[in-house]
């Protein structure tokens, strides 16, 4: 039976040209659905206004790679600055936890000077 417990569903994962898995690679479907519209609005954009098709050929390329190169960069940009800050909290908390209530307590010693003052 398909329902039963302990039986591992395995889900296909869509590769793009046999080497990207979009569905397990981070910022991947952004990026290429991102240029996918791009390249598109590009494209049209430029074959509108100069009614020229080789060359709106050209531009909606180059506006697929440029779009998708940006999308790319910008999202993995943003989730290495978010996994710096997850490691600098998890270390803020481990200290916190290390050094409550001991004698090298930062809240203890701000505490300890006002009440000296």
């Amino acid at each position: 039976m398909a329902g039963q417990e302990g039986e591992v569903v395995k889900e296909k994962s869509f590769k793009l040209l046999g080497i990207i898995d979009v569905q397990n690679t981070p910022c991947a479907r952004e990026s290429i659905l991102y240029g996918t519209v791009g390249s598109l609005v590009l494209g049209l954009g430029h074959f509108l206004a100069t009614s020229r098709v080789r060359r709106s050929c050209d531009v909606a390329v180059g506006g697929y790679i440029l779009t998708t190169l940006g999308c790319w960069m910008h999202c993995r940009y943003n989730n290495a600055k978010v996994r710096i800050q997850q490691k600098m909290l998890q270390e803020g908390i481990k200290n916190r936890i290390l050094f409550e209530g001991s004698s090298i307590d930062p809240n203890t010693r701000k505490n300890t000077t006002d009440s000296k003052t």
